[in-house]
């Protein structure tokens, strides 16, 4: 978004620069004015998309250039920074058109909460209502963590969402480990920690940036730091991420804990994960025991089965009997593909795309996405049509 900044204040310029480089999509200072009077004075040729106007230094007397400013640029956005409010130029201000009125200092979370309604207003950035996936462990070792960051990966890359996953482990979480070798510069402890900065931005500029639109929330990495999460916590983050991810993937882990149970009550759809053996099967029921204990309904749980062989002597009719739920997916052994991915921090899909696994998770994508192969040309092609490289 092409911005004008109209301000004596060149610190003041600087952290609205700053500010607005942050957000995706960024906002731009194109043009700069010294004062409300060399901006009425000094029209720009083309409109700006936003019109920032510091009105700390206003005159009671220059109070009409406010209006003749709305007229110059009526089809721009207009955010109105003051240190001190007039409500005789707050009211001009509001029937020129100028509805986002800031004080100052500058808050920052204030900042992008108003750019956010501006941004929906002018069309730029329609309100997302992203999905939260919710991948959780029947057993330990069950390859929910692999599954979880890799489908985040394939789903970012593959049907070009804007995608989030947040490891919930309690301690010791390393999903980005799986997709990354990025070391995390804050964790899910320290956004509880600083709860009340929560925005768009902020969450952004949290995360491991895998790809450019998937990110990763890495767990926290002191199991001392849990004093500072709540489970109202999770509210926040969940609707700040709902409102600028097209989906949020959770990797629970195996712990049902007050973290973990406010996630989960949020998830639009759970993905349990096991494998087709008595224990995971055994673990399997206790698990939806519980979620049918706290009213989740069924439809909402769907079975995953991960290193699925055919022909075993456990057949994936007898699991779903067994635990009164439905396989949506299986995931087949590739044990030498998912080995290699988990040691070099790299996604399956960007290491092997040919492999049995990178294919399930293909699979998974279109079925999630809601996207058939014959409407977008192949989610396959996309990857598997080239040739491979390396």
């Amino acid at each position: 978004m092409k911005a004008l900044m109209i301000s004596k204040d060149s610190l003041l310029h600087a952290e609205i620069a700053a500010q607005g480089s942050a957000r995706m999509p960024a906002v731009q200072l194109v043009a700069s004015r010294n004062g409300l009077r060399d901006a009425v004075e000094r029209q720009l040729p083309e409109t700006p998309e936003l019109v920032v106007l510091d009105a700390s230094d206003i005159a009671v007397e220059e109070g009409e250039l406010v209006d003749r400013l709305g007229k110059q640029y009526p089809t721009a956005s207009f955010m109105l920074l003051t240190r001190d409010p007039q409500q005789d130029l707050l009211i001009r201000a509001m029937r020129a058109g100028m509805r986002e009125v800031l004080p100052l200092p500058l808050v920052h979370r204030a900042f992008h909460e108003a750019m956010d309604r501006i941004e929906v207003a002018a069309g730029i950035s329609p309100v997302r209502e992203g999905k939260v996936l919710a991948f959780i462990s029947c057993k330990g070792g069950s390859g929910a963590t692999f599954l979880s960051t890799n489908f985040g990966y394939a789903l970012a890359a593959l049907a070009d969402r804007k995608v989030l996953l947040i490891d919930l482990h309690g301690q010791f979480g390393d999903a980005t480990l799986y997709v990354s070798d990025q070391k995390p510069a804050m964790t899910l402890s320290d956004i509880c920690a600083q709860i009340s900065r929560m925005d768009g931005a902020f969450l952004d500029s949290c995360l491991v940036h895998v790809a450019s639109n998937f990110g990763v929330l890495a767990a926290a990495d002191d199991p001392n730091r849990k004093v500072d999460m709540k489970a109202e916590h999770m509210d926040t983050i969940l609707r700040v991420a709902r409102q600028h991810y097209d989906f949020v993937v959770l990797d629970v882990g195996r712990q049902i804990d007050a973290i973990s149970l406010r996630a989960l009550d949020q998830a639009d759809t759970i993905y349990p994960v096991l494998q087709l053996a008595l224990p995971d099967i055994r673990d399997g029921r206790r698990l939806l025991d519980i979620f049918r204990s706290l009213g989740y309904p069924n439809e909402r749980t769907r079975l995953i089965v991960n290193r699925y062989e055919k022909g075993g002597k456990l057949r994936l009719m007898d699991l779903e009997q067994a635990l009164g739920a439905d396989v949506v997916h299986t995931v087949p052994n590739d044990y030498l593909s998912a080995t290699d991915s988990v040691n070099q921090g790299i996604p399956v899909l960007q290491l092997s795309r040919s492999s049995a696994v990178a294919r399930s998770l293909a699979e998974l994508v279109e079925l999630v996405a809601a996207r058939r192969v014959t409407e977008s040309k192949g989610l396959f092609d996309r990857i598997f049509g080239r040739n491979e490289g390396g």
